[in-house]
């Protein structure tokens, strides 16, 4: 079974009275340690999709599973649990909190999920390293134009 399955999802907006069909019967499946790029025109629906699979939205109809949990129906509580120990992105823009430094940006997606303070510094250093970033752990972000 796939990490991700996705059956004939839709997502359609109502503006005004016109409908805007975002996605329409998308099926996908995406196996455990495959990458993909999803790819389009401006308005084509990447956007939507990527609301979808990050769980941040629900389709208008179709079935989203990931991790064979069917996302419909899902509390919010349990929803915020799946993005904590589920889902990763990484954005376009850095989207760094200007008032916490490097590491602790790392460190809070740690935080959210539990995490003790000793844990949470350990293992974010342990990133910052993997990714030869360990010297810029006190860093702020620099703001962008």
């Amino acid at each position: 079974m796939a990490l991700v399955e996705l059956r004939n999802v839709s997502k359609i907006y109502q503006l005004g009275g016109e409908e805007i069909r975002a996605l329409d019967d998308v099926s996908l499946d995406i196996e455990a340690g495959e990458f993909i790029s999803i790819i389009g025109p401006s308005g084509s629906g990447k956007s939507t999709l990527m609301h979808i699979l990050g769980c941040l939205d629900t389709p208008t109809r179709g079935t989203f599973r990931l991790d064979e949990v069917m996302i419909h129906g899902v509390s919010q509580s349990e929803l915020a649990r799946i993005r904590n120990r589920k889902i990763g992105f990484v954005f376009q823009f850095f989207n760094l909190l200007p008032k916490l430094n490097v590491v602790q940006n790392v460190e809070l997606p740690l935080l959210y999920s539990g995490a003790r303070s000793r844990e949470r510094s350990a293992r974010a250093l342990d990133a910052l390293r993997l990714v030869g970033l360990e010297n810029r752990a006190k860093s702020r972000p620099v703001a962008s134009a």
